[in-house]
């Protein structure tokens, strides 16, 4: 396979001239380069599957695109450890599971995100991260990349990897995951440039060190955005910016291939069935790995200690601990709520479960306890 920046160039006179954007009606997966001007999550993650899974291996490609609010965690992630969800519901701001591992982070008008697709021979996840940090200098910024290929800019992270110990205290502005199948690999990322960090830190803030989970735990960073290192760097700029150091590193030479959501690209079956999966309860919550739970509260009858194990989304054990003295109808009462748990959703426990706790007053408090535990 020849090397990355032998790749056959397009001829085309328009491209070589210009950096024309096309917008057409339909959208293939042949072209190199993509903007999406959807700012809906479930569009663009299933677009960027979609052209991991039919364009041609041999072929490199970037897409760039904006979502409106929301949380996106890793494959192989726990949102109930990840994500505020109360914070989620109150505020609209869903979460989604995306197709690559890594850690968690957070998406909205504010933030870039970036996915360079390469042959998996070619693949090196040093030299995609050199790609965005000539993008980040070009336009005026002082970065460099660490030997995690984290791009710093002073002594913060511009775009960071979600990783899983933390080495050095920055500030990250971003985060990266990768994705590595047979005969093809991508690196994906942020880069936070004006995002609303106050709604980042509440949704990405559950506060649950006694949950235990099998799967991906994100590092808790500091952050902030790249505007606060040089006002004059946008959106634009940085999708631009982007563009120009992929054309160059990969020899492309073709116009920037602009996608909406509303040009019959979300009826190709692949990206239709794609985005209705995402929004279900079997890939939200369902593919969440193993996890323990460890919860302690205090009744007026004494104090209670719960041990919740789940995996899959799915309620294997509730163990309860309970105080000395307790009578045996309400020891009684609080078993049979812990068995009837077995085998309901984590945190979507049918309404049966409440009204079997809610013929004693003391197993009702436990119950609202229990649910109060596994909605947030």
């Amino acid at each position: 396979m020849l090397p990355h920046r032998l790749w056959r160039r397009c001829n085309s006179p328009r491209a070589a001239l210009a950096r024309h954007f096309t917008s057409g009606s339909a959208v293939t997966p042949e072209h190199s380069i993509y903007i999406s001007e959807s700012t809906d999550p479930y569009f663009n993650l299933t677009f960027e599957d979609w052209l991991f899974r039919h364009k041609s291996p041999e072929q490199p490609l970037l897409l760039l695109y904006r979502d409106s609010p929301c949380v996106v965690i890793g494959r192989n992630q726990n949102p109930w450890k990840e994500v505020n969800l109360r914070a989620s519901r109150t505020s609209g701001i869903p979460f989604l599971r995306r197709h690559s591992g890594g850690g968690t982070v957070y998406h909205d008008l504010g933030n870039t995100n970036f996915s360079i697709h390469l042959p998996r021979a070619s693949f090196d996840r040093h030299a995609t991260a050199q790609v965005i940090l000539r993008a980040v200098r070009s336009m005026g910024v002082d970065a460099n990349v660490n030997d995690r290929n984290d791009i710093c800019v002073g002594k913060e992270k511009i775009c960071a990897l979600l990783r899983t110990k933390l080495t050095t205290r920055r500030f990250y502005v971003s985060g990266s995951a990768y994705k590595i199948v047979k005969d093809r690999a991508y690196h994906h990322g942020t880069m936070l440039i004006s995002t609303q960090l106050n709604t980042l830190g509440e949704l990405l803030r559950s506060n649950k060190d006694t949950m235990e989970t099998r799967g991906v735990a994100s590092v808790r960073s500091p952050v902030c955005n790249l505007q606060q290192y040089h006002t004059e760097v946008s959106h634009d700029k940085f999708v631009q910016a982007v563009v120009d150091a992929f054309r160059r590193e990969y020899g492309v030479d073709e116009e920037v291939h602009t996608v909406h959501d509303t040009d019959g690209t979300q009826e190709i079956e692949y990206i239709r069935y794609g985005m209705d999966v995402l929004k279900t309860w079997d890939w939200a919550f369902g593919q969440t790995p193993e996890f323990t739970y460890k919860i302690q509260n205090s009744f007026a009858w004494g104090s209670l200690a719960a041990v919740l194990r789940s995996k899959h989304g799915i309620i294997l054990s509730c163990t309860l601990t309970y105080p000395q003295g307790i009578g045996p109808d309400l020891k009684a009462k609080l078993e049979e709520l812990a068995i009837r748990l077995e085998g309901e959703r984590y945190g979507f426990v049918d309404e049966g479960v409440a009204a079997l706790a809610s013929r004693d007053r003391c197993a009702a408090e436990v119950w609202g306890w229990l649910r109060t535990e596994m909605d947030s």
